[in-house]
Formats: C-alpha cells, sequence, structure tokens
C-alpha cells in the first residue's frame, strides 16, 4: 500500500512539473512574439513616406487663404492664380486630385501637422519661424511688404518715421504683422490680406501692410480700389512652400521647380498672373 501511494504521488509531482514546463514555454512563445511585432510596427512607422501617403489617398490638399494673384476664385468659385495653378500641375505630376482648404493662417502648422492639409501653398515668405517649422521648398518668387495707403493722402507719409500715428490692418501670423512690430506700428489684427485692403477702403483702418505681388494686382488704377496706393518697401523676402517638418514631398517639389522652369511652364503661367518679374530661376 506504502508502494503504491509513493508511486501515485511521484506521478503527481512528475504531472505538475510537465504542466509548469508548459506554462514557460507559452510565455517564452507569447513574448517573442510581441517583441517581433513591435518592431514591425515601429519600422513601418520610420518609413512612412508623405509623398506615398499623398499618393496612396489620391489628393493633394492644399491650405490656402485668399490672395490675389496667388490664390483666389474665378466668377465660377474655381481657384485660380499662380500658385494655385502651379499647386494643380504638381498634383498631376504625382497623379492625385489637388483640393484647395482655406485655412486659419495662424494655424498653418498645426493644420499640416494634423494631416487636414498636406502643405502650405500661399505666397508664404520663408521666414525663420516658418523654416524651423516646416519642411520648406526652394525660394520660387522675391516679394517685399509695402505700405496701403488712400492715394491722395500718400505724399504725406514718405517714410515709415511719418507713419507712426497712423493705425494699420494686418493679416494675423504674416510677414505684415511682423513689420508692423519691428517699426512700433499700431495694428488691429485681421483674417486675411484682402480683409486688410478692405479696412483701409472702408475708413476703419488708416493703412494696411500687405504683400507687394498683391498690392500691384488689387490696388491702383484698373483694379477695384482704384483710389488706393501702395508706397513704401518696409522689407525684401522670398516666397517658399511649407510641407510637414522631414516631408519628402518638399524634395520632390523642388524638382518639380526645376523641371517646370526648364520647359517654360513656370514662367508662362507667372506671365498670365503677372508675377514674371518676381519669379527666382529654378536650377
Amino acid at each position: 500500500m506504502k508502494k503504491f501511494l509513493t508511486l501515485l504521488l511521484a506521478l503527481s509531482m512528475a504531472l505538475s512539473l510537465a504542466a509548469c514546463g508548459g506554462d514557460d514555454a507559452t510565455a517564452d512563445t507569447t513574448e517573442d512574439t510581441a517583441t517581433e511585432d513591435t518592431g514591425d510596427t515601429a519600422d513601418t512607422g520610420a518609413t512612412e513616406s508623405d509623398l506615398s501617403y499623398v499618393q496612396d489617398k489620391g489628393t493633394l490638399v492644399v491650405g490656402i487663404t485668399e490672395f490675389e494673384p496667388m490664390d483666389y476664385q474665378d466668377e465660377s468659385g474655381n481657384w485660380i492664380g499662380f500658385d494655385a495653378d502651379m499647386a494643380k500641375a504638381f498634383a498631376e505630376s504625382l497623379g492625385v486630385e489637388v483640393q484647395f482648404q482655406v485655412i486659419d493662417w495662424d494655424n498653418k502648422v498645426m493644420e499640416l501637422d494634423g494631416k487636414t492639409i498636406d502643405v502650405v501653398w500661399n505666397g508664404m515668405t520663408l521666414t525663420d519661424e516658418v523654416t524651423s517649422a516646416m519642411e520648406c521648398s526652394n525660394a520660387y518668387c522675391n516679394n517685399a511688404q509695402v505700405v496701403v495707403l488712400p492715394a491722395d493722402v500718400a505724399d504725406q507719409y514718405p517714410d515709415a518715421a511719418s507713419m507712426a500715428d497712423l493705425s494699420f490692418a494686418v493679416e494675423s501670423g504674416s510677414a505684415g504683422q511682423d513689420q508692423a512690430d519691428a517699426n512700433g506700428f499700431t495694428y488691429t489684427e485681421v483674417l486675411d490680406q484682402a480683409t486688410a485692403v478692405l479696412e483701409v477702403e472702408s475708413g476703419t483702418a488708416d493703412a494696411a501692410i500687405i504683400d507687394s505681388l498683391m498690392a500691384g494686382a488689387m490696388v491702383g488704377e484698373g483694379t477695384s480700389y482704384a483710389d488706393l496706393t501702395y508706397t513704401i518697401q518696409l522689407n525684401s523676402e522670398e516666397y517658399g512652400v511649407g510641407f510637414r517638418k522631414g516631408s519628402d514631398l518638399a524634395a520632390a517639389l523642388n524638382q518639380f521647380f526645376i523641371d517646370s522652369y526648364a520647359d517654360g511652364t513656370m514662367t508662362s503661367l507667372a506671365e498670365t498672373y503677372g508675377v514674371q518679374a518676381a519669379l527666382i530661376p529654378q536650377e
């Protein structure tokens, strides 16, 4: 009887050890599998291409504001302008459709990072702040910030010092606002540059600071604001296009700029909108 009990106890212990060994093996296998899966996921995320992302979804979403002659709407509500037409051509070269999305200029980096847009293409000045927050293209147009005033008083304000007591309208977050700050001007922030011009026309602001390319298209004889003019140049600057930081779309656009400049497309579109003098050669 004792022998039988001893044998039964030994058999029970053996079965218990086997079960424990099975649990360890299962745990090891599970741990190894989890490690491999995590590694695969990390590699996929690290190697994701912004260019592939845009091509896979089939659209290039372009963040813009109303900004003639770069981005504005025709009588049918279609977006046209030098930047708009170049964006259309770039999207076509990628094999995708273009979509234009009006954005709050102050939120352009947040819109990019949140992937509600893929690119900011709207006569954007290449400031240190912009180039540190975005992956930017090469410069493609020269520009400057200029002062817009009623034509009948413009000769009273020959320089920035003489404008110290004027009230200005500037686009929020723009290069124009930067110049207002640099010169110590009193100003009101508005939605976009078109609104800044409207403020001067309506008399709610004495002056506005906007891009010279826009001023040339919007104010003066033959425009909707024939009684306004633009005067002094406050700075000089260059336009570029912004993508998400690290995006490979910037390199693709730089090559597109080179190709479209070489074949005359870029110059032809610039002439259509009267900005050919500001164009920077692409090489």
